[in-house]
């Protein structure tokens, strides 16, 4: 019986060493992704070979100083998050980024720090499709959530104590959204790409000109049609036979 030694990091499930090796191979700026039961933290890290160098992080509870009144760890605060890190990014010159979750899972809250940065003009490889859409980060859902709740009143203090004490009203979430995003952003942020059908106008196409019909070549008459029309009986042999 043989002993196979194995890194602690790897028996305690913390480093997936495939991911980790095809990162450092690439020498590109990475991007981390933390979600706990209250915040989010991000940061952006570049491989060194002496480790790991932090070049820039954002934790949720500075959105505070932003003026931020909603929770720290929904959709939208993770959104703003990531916006938050895209822009630090930028000043320090960094522009292209990869997303590094390790063992992690890619959850909507992931998703939606994920397209906070995409959406501050940092290139990081993502699919569209994998991000949430526009309406459940600005916290449209929260918005109708909480309108449906309010006919319980007390239950509707009780599930929003947090954001009433901060003086945020839930069904003002997407306009709230919307303030700390342009505050963050400065208002630039970067547009959604267009298919090529929105890109080009529509015109109206000229009608294709009707070509001719082609005259149909008439097929060689074979020489007994021919007899035939003219009233003659076609014979065997080439020769007729007198009576």
């Amino acid at each position: 019986m043989t002993y196979v030694q194995t890194l602690k990091r790897i028996r305690s499930d913390k480093t997936n060493y495939h991911k980790r090796a095809a990162l450092l191979i690439g020498r590109h700026s990475f991007v981390t992704i933390k979600v706990s039961d209250q915040n989010v933290s991000t940061q952006l890290l570049k491989p060194t070979p002496t480790g790991d160098l932090v070049v820039t992080s954002v934790h949720s509870k500075s959105l505070a100083k932003q003026g931020w009144k909603g929770a720290f760890n929904n959709l939208p605060a993770c959104y703003l998050t990531g916006l938050m890190l895209g822009k630090k990014a930028q000043e320090k010159n960094v522009q292209n980024v990869v997303l590094y979750i390790g063992k992690d899972r890619f959850t909507s809250r992931v998703a939606a720090c994920l397209k906070g940065i995409y959406d501050s003009g940092v290139n990081i490889p993502v699919s569209e499709d994998s991000l949430p859409p526009e309406d459940r980060v600005s916290g449209k859902h929260i918005a109708e959530y909480a309108a449906a709740l309010k006919e319980d009143q007390e239950k509707y203090d009780s599930r929003f104590s947090a954001i009433l004490k901060n003086g945020l009203k839930p069904e003002d979430y997407p306009d709230h959204f919307d303030e700390i995003r342009s505050k963050i952003s400065g208002g630039k942020l970067r547009t959604p790409t267009k298919t090529e059908e929105e890109e080009t106008p529509q015109t109206e196409k000229a009608p294709k000109e009707k070509k001719a019909p082609k005259e149909k070549k008439e097929k060689p008459v074979k020489k007994e049609a021919k007899e035939e029309k003219k009233g003659k009986k076609p014979t065997k042999g080439g020769k007729s036979k007198s009576k």
